[in-house]
Protein backbone atom coordinates (compact mmCIF):
# COMPACT_ATOMS: atom_id res chain seq x y z
CA UNK A 1 0.00 0.00 0.00
CA UNK A 2 1.12 3.49 -0.53
CA UNK A 3 3.86 5.35 2.08
CA UNK A 4 2.01 7.81 4.23
CA UNK A 5 3.61 9.87 6.81
CA UNK A 6 6.48 8.00 8.39
CA UNK A 7 4.98 8.90 11.53
CA UNK A 8 1.89 7.67 11.50
CA UNK A 9 1.43 3.58 12.58
CA UNK A 10 0.21 1.29 9.85
CA UNK A 11 -3.14 0.74 11.32
CA UNK A 12 -3.88 4.14 10.89
CA UNK A 13 -2.43 4.44 7.20
CA UNK A 14 -5.38 1.42 6.70
CA UNK A 15 -7.54 3.28 8.45
CA UNK A 16 -7.39 6.46 6.98
CA UNK A 17 -7.63 4.76 3.29
CA UNK A 18 -10.55 2.88 3.57
CA UNK A 19 -12.31 5.78 5.37
CA UNK A 20 -11.35 7.96 2.20
CA UNK A 21 -12.45 4.94 0.25
CA UNK A 22 -15.84 5.26 1.52
CA UNK A 23 -16.29 9.21 1.38
CA UNK A 24 -15.54 9.22 -1.77
CA UNK A 25 -17.64 6.57 -3.17
CA UNK A 26 -15.38 3.61 -3.94
CA UNK A 27 -17.20 1.85 -0.98
CA UNK A 28 -20.99 3.23 -1.91
CA UNK A 29 -23.43 3.14 1.27
CA UNK A 30 -25.08 0.03 1.38
CA UNK A 31 -22.33 -2.45 0.05
CA UNK A 32 -21.28 -5.51 2.01
CA UNK A 33 -17.54 -4.60 3.27
CA UNK A 34 -15.03 -7.14 2.28
CA UNK A 35 -14.27 -9.53 5.17
CA UNK A 36 -11.06 -8.88 7.49
CA UNK A 37 -9.00 -11.76 5.97
CA UNK A 38 -9.86 -11.09 2.46
CA UNK A 39 -9.03 -7.17 2.61
CA UNK A 40 -5.70 -8.26 5.12
CA UNK A 41 -4.31 -10.53 1.90
CA UNK A 42 -5.27 -7.51 -0.60
CA UNK A 43 -3.52 -5.11 1.39
CA UNK A 44 -0.72 -7.15 2.50
CA UNK A 45 -0.87 -6.23 6.12
CA UNK A 46 -1.65 -7.95 9.26
CA UNK A 47 -5.81 -9.38 9.80
CA UNK A 48 -5.24 -7.62 13.31
CA UNK A 49 -4.66 -3.99 11.76
CA UNK A 50 -7.58 -4.43 9.36
CA UNK A 51 -9.70 -5.29 12.58
CA UNK A 52 -8.51 -2.15 14.18
CA UNK A 53 -9.28 -0.10 11.36
CA UNK A 54 -12.87 -1.47 11.01
CA UNK A 55 -13.71 -0.97 14.84
CA UNK A 56 -12.75 2.17 14.81
CA UNK A 57 -14.67 2.79 11.34
CA UNK A 58 -17.51 0.93 13.03
CA UNK A 59 -17.14 3.41 15.89
CA UNK A 60 -17.59 6.62 13.66
CA UNK A 61 -20.64 5.57 11.67
CA UNK A 62 -19.12 4.56 8.64
CA UNK A 63 -19.78 0.71 8.71
CA UNK A 64 -22.87 -0.67 10.27
CA UNK A 65 -22.42 -4.94 11.36
CA UNK A 66 -25.84 -6.38 11.06
CA UNK A 67 -25.99 -9.64 13.17
CA UNK A 68 -24.88 -12.56 11.23
CA UNK A 69 -24.68 -11.02 7.87
CA UNK A 70 -21.34 -9.10 7.89
CA UNK A 71 -20.75 -5.53 7.46
CA UNK A 72 -21.73 -2.67 5.31
CA UNK A 73 -21.21 0.96 4.41
CA UNK A 74 -23.67 3.19 6.53
CA UNK A 75 -26.23 4.85 4.80
CA UNK A 76 -26.71 8.36 4.87
CA UNK A 77 -29.19 11.01 3.98
CA UNK A 78 -28.90 13.25 0.93
CA UNK A 79 -28.34 16.44 2.97
CA UNK A 80 -25.86 14.33 4.99
CA UNK A 81 -24.07 13.29 2.00
CA UNK A 82 -23.90 16.65 0.15
CA UNK A 83 -22.68 18.47 3.59
CA UNK A 84 -20.26 16.40 4.38
CA UNK A 85 -18.67 16.25 0.69
CA UNK A 86 -18.43 20.26 0.96
CA UNK A 87 -16.97 19.62 4.80
CA UNK A 88 -14.76 17.33 2.57
CA UNK A 89 -13.78 19.43 0.00
CA UNK A 90 -12.73 22.25 2.29
CA UNK A 91 -11.21 20.07 4.85
CA UNK A 92 -8.71 18.71 2.42
CA UNK A 93 -8.05 22.30 1.10
CA UNK A 94 -7.38 24.07 4.26
CA UNK A 95 -7.15 21.78 7.45
CA UNK A 96 -4.56 19.63 8.37
CA UNK A 97 -4.78 15.95 9.28
CA UNK A 98 -6.07 16.54 12.49
CA UNK A 99 -8.41 19.12 11.80
CA UNK A 100 -10.20 17.33 9.07
CA UNK A 101 -10.67 14.68 11.85
CA UNK A 102 -12.06 17.29 14.89
CA UNK A 103 -14.57 18.76 11.64
CA UNK A 104 -15.43 15.75 10.86
CA UNK A 105 -16.36 14.24 13.76
CA UNK A 106 -18.26 17.80 14.71
CA UNK A 107 -20.45 17.39 11.51
CA UNK A 108 -21.47 13.57 12.87
CA UNK A 109 -22.56 14.88 16.25
CA UNK A 110 -24.37 17.89 14.96
CA UNK A 111 -26.00 18.91 18.57
CA UNK A 112 -29.35 20.43 18.50
CA UNK A 113 -29.59 24.47 18.98
CA UNK A 114 -32.54 27.03 19.38
CA UNK A 115 -35.79 25.82 20.75
CA UNK A 116 -37.06 22.65 20.95
CA UNK A 117 -39.96 20.22 21.14
CA UNK A 118 -41.52 17.20 23.16
CA UNK A 119 -39.85 14.79 23.34
CA UNK A 120 -36.32 15.94 23.24
CA UNK A 121 -34.01 14.67 25.72
CA UNK A 122 -31.88 17.26 27.56
CA UNK A 123 -33.91 19.89 28.50
CA UNK A 124 -33.99 21.54 31.77
CA UNK A 125 -37.49 23.52 33.14
CA UNK A 126 -35.74 26.54 32.17
CA UNK A 127 -38.65 28.66 32.66
CA UNK A 128 -38.55 27.70 35.83
CA UNK A 129 -35.18 29.03 36.95
CA UNK A 130 -35.00 31.69 39.68
CA UNK A 131 -34.07 34.54 36.92
CA UNK A 132 -34.97 36.83 39.62
CA UNK A 133 -32.80 35.86 42.61
CA UNK A 134 -29.80 35.49 40.33
CA UNK A 135 -30.00 39.05 39.75
CA UNK A 136 -30.22 40.51 43.11
CA UNK A 137 -27.43 37.54 43.88
CA UNK A 138 -25.53 39.29 40.83
CA UNK A 139 -25.89 42.56 42.22
CA UNK A 140 -25.13 42.06 45.61
CA UNK A 141 -21.40 41.24 44.36
CA UNK A 142 -19.28 44.22 46.06
CA UNK A 143 -17.35 46.38 43.26
CA UNK A 144 -14.34 44.90 44.19
CA UNK A 145 -15.34 41.48 43.62
CA UNK A 146 -16.49 42.56 39.96
CA UNK A 147 -13.28 44.47 38.99
CA UNK A 148 -11.66 40.85 39.99
CA UNK A 149 -13.92 38.95 37.96
CA UNK A 150 -13.71 40.66 35.11
CA UNK A 151 -9.68 40.22 34.63
CA UNK A 152 -7.47 37.38 34.37
CA UNK A 153 -7.69 34.73 36.74
CA UNK A 154 -6.83 31.00 37.78
CA UNK A 155 -7.61 28.90 35.28
CA UNK A 156 -8.49 26.25 37.38
CA UNK A 157 -11.62 28.41 38.89
CA UNK A 158 -12.73 30.60 41.47
CA UNK A 159 -11.50 29.51 44.86
CA UNK A 160 -15.07 30.42 46.21
CA UNK A 161 -16.75 27.85 43.46
CA UNK A 162 -14.60 25.02 43.90
CA UNK A 163 -15.05 25.37 47.76
CA UNK A 164 -18.80 25.46 47.12
CA UNK A 165 -18.63 22.56 44.91
CA UNK A 166 -16.73 20.65 47.20
CA UNK A 167 -19.14 20.96 49.58
CA UNK A 168 -21.72 20.60 47.73
CA UNK A 169 -20.24 17.44 46.68
CA UNK A 170 -20.24 15.80 49.78
CA UNK A 171 -24.04 16.85 50.93
CA UNK A 172 -25.57 15.63 47.60
CA UNK A 173 -23.42 13.07 45.58
CA UNK A 174 -21.14 11.36 48.66
CA UNK A 175 -17.96 12.80 47.62
CA UNK A 176 -15.00 13.62 49.36
CA UNK A 177 -12.62 15.55 48.05
CA UNK A 178 -10.82 19.26 48.43
CA UNK A 179 -12.02 22.28 47.04
CA UNK A 180 -8.29 22.34 45.32
CA UNK A 181 -9.40 18.85 43.67
CA UNK A 182 -12.00 20.95 41.74
CA UNK A 183 -11.39 22.21 38.38
CA UNK A 184 -14.01 24.15 36.71
CA UNK A 185 -14.80 24.07 33.17
CA UNK A 186 -17.20 25.69 30.60
CA UNK A 187 -20.02 21.88 31.01
CA UNK A 188 -18.72 18.33 30.53
CA UNK A 189 -17.67 18.51 27.08
CA UNK A 190 -14.63 20.62 27.42
CA UNK A 191 -13.87 18.69 30.79
CA UNK A 192 -13.84 15.04 28.77
CA UNK A 193 -11.58 17.15 25.70
CA UNK A 194 -9.36 18.10 28.30
CA UNK A 195 -9.31 14.17 29.85
CA UNK A 196 -8.80 13.10 26.41
CA UNK A 197 -5.89 15.36 25.00
CA UNK A 198 -3.92 14.97 28.37
CA UNK A 199 -4.36 11.17 29.61
CA UNK A 200 -4.53 9.58 25.92
CA UNK A 201 -2.66 9.80 23.22
CA UNK A 202 -3.64 8.80 19.19
CA UNK A 203 -4.86 4.99 18.68
CA UNK A 204 -5.60 4.53 22.08
CA UNK A 205 -8.72 2.75 22.98
CA UNK A 206 -10.91 4.13 25.39
CA UNK A 207 -14.12 1.74 26.08
CA UNK A 208 -17.68 3.58 25.94
CA UNK A 209 -20.93 2.37 26.51
CA UNK A 210 -22.92 1.02 23.33
CA UNK A 211 -25.71 2.59 23.49
CA UNK A 212 -24.61 5.82 24.39
CA UNK A 213 -24.27 9.64 24.40
CA UNK A 214 -23.28 10.74 20.88
CA UNK A 215 -21.04 14.07 22.50
CA UNK A 216 -18.88 11.36 24.03
CA UNK A 217 -17.95 9.70 21.21
CA UNK A 218 -17.44 12.57 19.06
CA UNK A 219 -15.08 14.49 21.65
CA UNK A 220 -12.99 11.17 21.56
CA UNK A 221 -12.72 10.50 17.80
CA UNK A 222 -12.28 14.09 17.40
CA UNK A 223 -9.29 13.78 19.62
CA UNK A 224 -7.73 10.35 17.78
CA UNK A 225 -8.80 7.79 19.89
CA UNK A 226 -10.25 4.60 19.21
CA UNK A 227 -13.55 4.44 20.51
CA UNK A 228 -14.31 0.71 21.70
CA UNK A 229 -18.24 0.14 22.25
CA UNK A 230 -19.25 -1.77 25.16
CA UNK A 231 -22.60 -3.57 25.70
CA UNK A 232 -24.91 -1.93 28.61
CA UNK A 233 -27.30 -4.38 30.51
CA UNK A 234 -30.18 -4.19 33.47
CA UNK A 235 -26.70 -3.45 35.74
CA UNK A 236 -24.46 -1.01 33.64
CA UNK A 237 -21.81 -1.20 31.41
CA UNK A 238 -20.38 -4.74 30.60
CA UNK A 239 -16.78 -4.28 31.92
CA UNK A 240 -15.75 -8.15 31.94
CA UNK A 241 -16.64 -8.22 28.25
CA UNK A 242 -15.46 -5.20 27.44
CA UNK A 243 -12.02 -5.96 29.43
CA UNK A 244 -11.90 -9.13 27.37
CA UNK A 245 -11.87 -7.53 24.18
CA UNK A 246 -10.06 -4.27 24.49
CA UNK A 247 -7.32 -5.62 27.11
CA UNK A 248 -5.27 -2.28 26.24
CA UNK A 249 -7.90 0.11 27.35
CA UNK A 250 -6.77 3.33 28.83
CA UNK A 251 -9.99 4.18 29.70
CA UNK A 252 -13.77 3.54 30.28
CA UNK A 253 -16.60 6.17 29.94
CA UNK A 254 -19.69 5.41 31.98
CA UNK A 255 -23.20 6.97 32.74
CA UNK A 256 -23.39 4.77 36.30
CA UNK A 257 -26.07 6.58 38.14
CA UNK A 258 -28.48 7.00 34.95
CA UNK A 259 -26.96 5.19 32.03
CA UNK A 260 -27.22 7.36 29.09
CA UNK A 261 -29.76 6.61 27.34
CA UNK A 262 -31.33 3.15 28.63
CA UNK A 263 -31.60 4.87 32.32
CA UNK A 264 -30.40 1.50 33.84
CA UNK A 265 -28.39 1.86 37.45
CA UNK A 266 -25.12 0.42 37.81
CA UNK A 267 -25.24 -1.86 40.33
CA UNK A 268 -22.78 -2.44 43.38
CA UNK A 269 -21.02 -5.76 42.18
CA UNK A 270 -20.49 -4.05 38.73
CA UNK A 271 -19.18 -0.51 40.36
CA UNK A 272 -16.35 -2.93 42.17
CA UNK A 273 -16.00 -4.86 39.32
CA UNK A 274 -15.10 -1.51 37.02
CA UNK A 275 -12.89 0.08 39.71
CA UNK A 276 -10.84 -3.22 40.25
CA UNK A 277 -10.37 -3.22 36.17
CA UNK A 278 -9.18 0.85 36.52
CA UNK A 279 -7.17 -0.72 39.56
CA UNK A 280 -5.08 -3.86 37.97
CA UNK A 281 -4.75 -1.90 34.79
CA UNK A 282 -3.89 0.89 35.37
CA UNK A 283 -6.23 2.86 33.27
CA UNK A 284 -9.14 5.85 34.29
CA UNK A 285 -12.42 6.07 34.94
CA UNK A 286 -14.56 9.26 33.62
CA UNK A 287 -17.70 8.93 35.82
CA UNK A 288 -20.05 11.29 33.40
CA UNK A 289 -22.54 12.20 35.92
CA UNK A 290 -24.56 14.48 33.81
CA UNK A 291 -28.11 14.02 35.63
CA UNK A 292 -27.02 12.67 38.80
CA UNK A 293 -28.89 15.62 41.02
CA UNK A 294 -32.40 14.42 39.59
CA UNK A 295 -33.72 11.42 41.47
CA UNK A 296 -37.01 10.61 43.02
CA UNK A 297 -36.97 7.71 45.33
CA UNK A 298 -36.44 7.57 49.03
CA UNK A 299 -32.74 6.05 48.48
CA UNK A 300 -30.05 8.61 46.82
CA UNK A 301 -27.77 6.90 44.16
CA UNK A 302 -24.24 7.42 45.09
CA UNK A 303 -21.31 8.74 42.78
CA UNK A 304 -19.20 6.46 41.51
CA UNK A 305 -16.59 8.67 42.44
CA UNK A 306 -17.85 8.40 46.60
CA UNK A 307 -16.12 4.65 46.49
CA UNK A 308 -12.44 3.70 47.39
CA UNK A 309 -11.05 3.83 43.77
CA UNK A 310 -7.40 4.48 44.63
CA UNK A 311 -7.51 8.21 42.53
CA UNK A 312 -8.31 5.96 39.08
CA UNK A 313 -11.96 7.82 38.73
CA UNK A 314 -12.54 11.59 37.39
CA UNK A 315 -15.82 12.85 38.31
CA UNK A 316 -17.59 15.11 35.66
CA UNK A 317 -20.04 16.77 36.70
CA UNK A 318 -22.56 19.75 34.70
CA UNK A 319 -24.75 22.36 35.56
CA UNK A 320 -26.47 22.21 32.85
CA UNK A 321 -29.24 20.10 33.96
CA UNK A 322 -29.62 22.21 36.84
CA UNK A 323 -29.10 25.60 35.76
CA UNK A 324 -29.66 25.37 32.13
CA UNK A 325 -26.97 25.17 29.49
CA UNK A 326 -26.20 28.56 28.50
CA UNK A 327 -24.43 29.04 32.16
CA UNK A 328 -21.94 26.99 30.44
CA UNK A 329 -19.93 25.54 34.02
CA UNK A 330 -19.48 22.32 34.57
CA UNK A 331 -16.46 20.50 36.87
CA UNK A 332 -13.92 17.98 36.95
CA UNK A 333 -12.68 16.35 40.30
CA UNK A 334 -9.39 15.38 39.64
CA UNK A 335 -6.44 13.66 41.53
CA UNK A 336 -4.49 16.60 43.09
CA UNK A 337 -1.35 15.93 41.39
CA UNK A 338 -3.46 16.06 38.08
CA UNK A 339 -4.99 19.72 38.85
CA UNK A 340 -2.13 22.17 38.00
CA UNK A 341 -1.71 20.13 34.21
CA UNK A 342 -5.36 20.25 34.01
CA UNK A 343 -5.27 24.12 34.77
CA UNK A 344 -2.59 25.11 32.51
CA UNK A 345 -4.36 23.20 29.80
CA UNK A 346 -7.63 25.30 29.99
CA UNK A 347 -5.57 28.47 29.83
CA UNK A 348 -3.90 27.18 26.91
CA UNK A 349 -7.70 26.32 25.37
CA UNK A 350 -9.85 28.99 26.88
CA UNK A 351 -8.20 30.81 29.61
CA UNK A 352 -10.82 30.62 32.29
CA UNK A 353 -14.92 30.75 32.74
CA UNK A 354 -16.46 34.31 33.16
CA UNK A 355 -15.44 35.14 36.77
CA UNK A 356 -18.77 37.16 37.60
CA UNK A 357 -21.25 33.92 36.86
CA UNK A 358 -18.45 31.97 39.13
CA UNK A 359 -18.47 34.30 42.14
CA UNK A 360 -23.06 34.17 41.49
CA UNK A 361 -22.80 30.59 41.52
CA UNK A 362 -20.39 30.11 44.52
CA UNK A 363 -23.35 32.60 46.00
CA UNK A 364 -26.43 30.58 44.85
CA UNK A 365 -24.69 27.06 46.42
CA UNK A 366 -23.63 28.57 49.54
CA UNK A 367 -26.82 30.41 50.81
CA UNK A 368 -28.91 27.01 49.98
CA UNK A 369 -30.59 28.47 46.96
CA UNK A 370 -29.27 25.27 44.10
CA UNK A 371 -30.65 22.76 46.72
CA UNK A 372 -34.03 24.41 47.22
CA UNK A 373 -34.58 24.77 43.25
CA UNK A 374 -33.59 21.06 42.82
CA UNK A 375 -36.34 20.46 45.22
CA UNK A 376 -38.91 22.21 43.32
CA UNK A 377 -37.20 20.75 40.04
CA UNK A 378 -37.85 17.31 40.81
CA UNK A 379 -41.01 17.81 42.66
CA UNK A 380 -41.84 19.27 39.03
CA UNK A 381 -40.54 16.71 37.22
CA UNK A 382 -41.78 13.32 39.15
CA UNK A 383 -44.85 15.71 38.22
CA UNK A 384 -44.42 15.77 34.51
CA UNK A 385 -43.23 12.20 34.77
CA UNK A 386 -46.62 11.06 35.74
CA UNK A 387 -48.72 13.41 33.36
CA UNK A 388 -46.37 11.95 30.35
CA UNK A 389 -47.06 8.58 30.87
CA UNK A 390 -50.51 8.65 31.57
CA UNK A 391 -51.23 10.78 28.32
CA UNK A 392 -49.05 8.39 26.25
CA UNK A 393 -51.01 5.44 26.84
CA UNK A 394 -54.53 7.21 26.83
CA UNK A 395 -53.82 8.30 23.21
CA UNK A 396 -51.80 5.70 21.80
CA UNK A 397 -54.68 3.14 23.59
CA UNK A 398 -51.73 1.47 25.33
CA UNK A 399 -49.86 1.18 22.86
CA UNK A 400 -46.82 3.35 24.20
CA UNK A 401 -46.63 2.27 28.35
CA UNK A 402 -43.52 3.84 30.10
CA UNK A 403 -42.15 2.24 33.37
CA UNK A 404 -42.00 5.34 35.57
CA UNK A 405 -38.94 5.79 36.32
CA UNK A 406 -36.88 7.03 39.92
CA UNK A 407 -34.13 8.87 38.30
CA UNK A 408 -32.89 11.39 35.50
CA UNK A 409 -35.22 13.55 32.90
CA UNK A 410 -36.38 10.85 30.53
CA UNK A 411 -37.53 7.28 29.85
CA UNK A 412 -36.87 5.21 26.99
CA UNK A 413 -38.78 2.64 25.97
CA UNK A 414 -37.47 -0.17 23.97
CA UNK A 415 -38.82 -2.39 21.74
CA UNK A 416 -37.76 -5.61 19.55
CA UNK A 417 -34.56 -5.11 17.54
CA UNK A 418 -36.74 -5.71 14.16
CA UNK A 419 -38.10 -2.83 14.32
CA UNK A 420 -36.88 0.56 12.16
CA UNK A 421 -37.52 2.93 14.93
CA UNK A 422 -36.24 6.15 12.61
CA UNK A 423 -39.74 5.40 11.57
CA UNK A 424 -41.74 7.15 14.02
CA UNK A 425 -39.21 9.46 14.76
CA UNK A 426 -39.56 10.90 11.03
CA UNK A 427 -43.00 10.59 10.80
CA UNK A 428 -43.10 12.57 14.59
CA UNK A 429 -41.23 14.85 13.63
CA UNK A 430 -43.52 16.57 10.35
CA UNK A 431 -46.01 16.01 13.21
CA UNK A 432 -43.83 18.33 15.24
CA UNK A 433 -42.81 15.62 17.57
CA UNK A 434 -39.10 15.39 19.04
CA UNK A 435 -38.81 11.62 19.46
CA UNK A 436 -35.36 10.38 19.51
CA UNK A 437 -34.81 6.70 18.18
CA UNK A 438 -32.44 4.81 20.56
CA UNK A 439 -31.39 3.58 17.56
CA UNK A 440 -28.99 6.68 16.87
CA UNK A 441 -26.66 5.73 19.80
CA UNK A 442 -25.75 2.57 19.37
CA UNK A 443 -22.24 2.18 17.35
CA UNK A 444 -22.54 -2.27 17.46
CA UNK A 445 -25.66 -3.00 19.35
CA UNK A 446 -28.97 -4.01 17.54
CA UNK A 447 -31.22 -1.93 19.97
CA UNK A 448 -34.07 -0.40 18.95
CA UNK A 449 -36.82 2.13 20.58
CA UNK A 450 -37.44 5.76 21.76
CA UNK A 451 -36.68 8.59 24.19
CA UNK A 452 -39.24 10.70 25.73
CA UNK A 453 -37.75 13.92 27.54
CA UNK A 454 -40.22 15.18 29.82
CA UNK A 455 -38.35 17.69 32.34
CA UNK A 456 -38.37 20.97 30.15
CA UNK A 457 -41.88 21.17 28.39
CA UNK A 458 -45.08 22.28 30.56
CA UNK A 459 -48.37 19.77 30.70
CA UNK A 460 -50.00 21.70 27.71
CA UNK A 461 -46.89 20.85 25.54
CA UNK A 462 -46.33 16.91 27.24
CA UNK A 463 -50.14 16.38 25.66
CA UNK A 464 -50.39 17.93 22.48
CA UNK A 465 -47.12 15.90 21.78
CA UNK A 466 -48.61 12.73 23.14
CA UNK A 467 -52.09 13.20 21.51
CA UNK A 468 -49.84 14.14 17.90
CA UNK A 469 -47.73 10.68 18.61
CA UNK A 470 -51.14 8.47 19.08
CA UNK A 471 -52.49 8.39 15.80
CA UNK A 472 -48.82 7.54 14.13
CA UNK A 473 -48.87 4.70 15.65
CA UNK A 474 -52.32 3.18 13.79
Amino acid sequence: MPKRAVQEPLRQQVYLRLREAIETGVYAAGVRFPASREYARILRVSRNTILWAVERLQSEGYLVTRVGDGTYVAERSASTRIGQHALQVAAHQLLSARGRLIADAGARWNPPTGDTLPFRVGRPALEEFPFALWDRLERQVPLAGRIAGAGYADAAGSAALRAAIAQWLLISRGIRCSAEQVLITAGSQQALDLIARLLLDDGDQVIVEDPGYLGIRANLIAQGAQVCPSPVDAEGLCIAQAAARYPHARLAVVTPTHQFPLGVQMSLARRKELISWAQTNRSWIVEDDYDGEFQYGAQKIPALCSMAHDARVLHVGTFSKSLGGGFRLGFIVLPGNLVDAFARARAINDRQSPGHVQEVLARFIVEGHLLRHLRRMRDLYRERQALMIAQLERASHGQISLAPSLQGMHITLEVDASIRDTDLSRKALNAGVQLMPLSAYCIAAQRRGWLFGYAGYPEAALTRAARALGPLLV
